[in-house]
């Protein structure tokens, strides 16, 4: 993409947003950082770029006189591609991309990745891992970046990349629903349940956008699916490339001998009929996280990783910070965070892979989820459940509903941390897995990861 000489709008002056104003100047364009909020400190946005650099920042719709002659615009992954302002750009004739797209103009290397509902963090990580071990033990890549929705921008290396690079990128539904020519090598779609319905409106819509991460990819390109998941499992007969599928069920690898299979037999994970890494060798621990190795170990065994590269890199590799840490033991009480599960799906997952009479902080911002199947999920395993934030009436609610009374609410975190320490006895656990976003209390799930481990490390 040529974009020297070019005037290009960025909406969103948040880490994305950022990230995708100083590539287009580093590039030479020319910049208007836009941002809805009027609140924001132009100072303090300004003082992150050069002072000789071309931009301009505004806050609030910018007028049409500042919108003529701009070539382009880039939407930051929080921005809603049906607000007012992003159609008035379409009837000016501006072009509208994403953050994602915009690096994938300049990306001169391979793509591998990853989205789902869940797991996305975990499984990125973990590629990400295996990649820098086969560029170390190999010389066949000389760097591996690690990307996207897992924390560093996109648009923060895409310029850097080169021919003998890799890119391991966690992509969300927001990144993908402005996406055109991404196209990576290897993906994965590990999961599809509800979540972001406020935002994409339909399940349906939701489902859609998930599987444009495979818009662009070809015959000769690979793309990793959950056959457990039926919506993914019906996506692999309708992928124009080639399929890999990761079950739990060994009988599915069995049944379906045409298809390509990673499965779960007797404790040990497989690809096809060669066996990778048992089960009780891995550091991570729930079923959840045997579907993210399997995944995992199809996209880079896909990619050509050897085998030993990958077992080695799966057996030493922890857990990641806010999916189901362990924190503290405190008087004989064991603290998990898991932050991360910021929807009902990934909540379960948490709850299922808890071995101990939990303690259970739930509760945040309401994306328009239900939440009877995570209080189901419960199975006489919860004791009690302590609710914060806008969600925590709704929740309570849904939870009398199918029968469960042990409720207490909390005015924040910190009070809920307070109220399980008081509640709990030796050899319980307390986990934090909110099945919410954290939005409204807390800037992401990760700042109210690092508040939950801090009130407890004050304990």
């Amino acid at each position: 993409m040529d974009v020297k000489g070019k005037k290009v709008i960025v909406i969103g002056s948040g880490k994305s947003g950022e990230a995708a104003a100083k590539l287009l100047l580093r590039n030479g364009a020319g910049v208007i950082l836009n941002d809805s909020n009027t609140k924001l400190d132009v100072g303090q946005i300004r003082s992150e770029f050069k002072e000789d650099d071309d931009i301009k920042i505004i806050l609030g719709n910018p007028d049409d006189s500042e919108l003529k002659n701009t070539a382009m615009a880039v939407l930051s992954p929080g921005v809603p591609t049906d607000i007012e302002l992003v159609g008035h750009m379409r009837e000016l004739g501006i072009d509208i991309i994403g953050e994602i797209e915009l690096a994938a103009c300049f990306e001169k290397g391979d793509i591998l990745a990853i989205t789902g509902t869940n797991g996305k963090t975990t499984t990125t990580t973990l590629v990400g891992e295996i990649m820098k071990n086969f560029a170390k033990t190999t010389g066949s890549i000389d760097e591996v970046y690690v990307v996207g929705n897992i924390g560093e921008p996109y648009t923060d290396i895409a310029d850097q990349t080169t021919e003998r690079s890799v890119t391991v990128a966690e992509i969300s539904s927001f990144q993908l629903e402005t996406t055109r020519s991404f196209a990576p090598k290897v993906s994965a779609i590990l999961n599809i349940t509800p979540d972001h319905l406020n935002r994409h409106k339909t399940m349906a819509e939701y489902v859609r956008v998930k599987e444009r991460i495979a818009l662009k990819q070809g015959k000769d390109d690979t793309i990793v699916l959950n056959y457990d998941d039926a919506l993914t499992r019906d996506f692999g007969k309708r992928a124009g490339c080639r399929v890999v599928y990761f079950t739990r069920n060994t009988d599915y690898a069995m049944e379906n001998e045409n298809e390509e299979f990673l499965h779960i037999n007797n404790g040990m994970i497989m690809y096809k009929d060669t066996e990778v890494i048992r089960t009780d060798d891995m550091l991570l621990i729930g079923t959840h996280n045997y579907e993210n190795v399997m995944a995992a170990v199809g996209m880079c065994l896909s990619y050509g990783v050897p085998l030993e590269v990958i077992r080695d890199t799966v057996r030493n590799f922890h857990a990641v910070e806010h999916r189901i840490e362990f924190v503290k033991t405190v008087d004989g009480v064991d603290y998990y965070n898991d932050s991360k599960g910021t929807n009902p799906d990934a909540a379960i997952k948490a709850v299922q892979a808890m071995k101990k009479p939990t303690l259970l902080i739930g509760g945040g911002y309401d994306k328009a989820s239900a939440y009877d199947e995570w209080i189901e999920s419960f199975d006489g395993k919860v004791k009690c459940l302590v609710l914060i934030g806008q969600t925590a009436d709704k929740i309570a609610e849904c939870a009398r509903k199918h029968g469960f009374n042990e409720i207490v609410m909390a005015a924040d975190l910190k009070e809920a941390v307070t109220i399980c320490h008081d509640r709990a006895e030796s050899g319980d656990a307390v986990l934090l897995s909110p099945a919410c976003a954290s939005w409204g209390m807390f800037k992401n799930y990760e700042e109210r990861g690092h508040k939950f481990k801090e009130y407890v490390k004050g304990l």
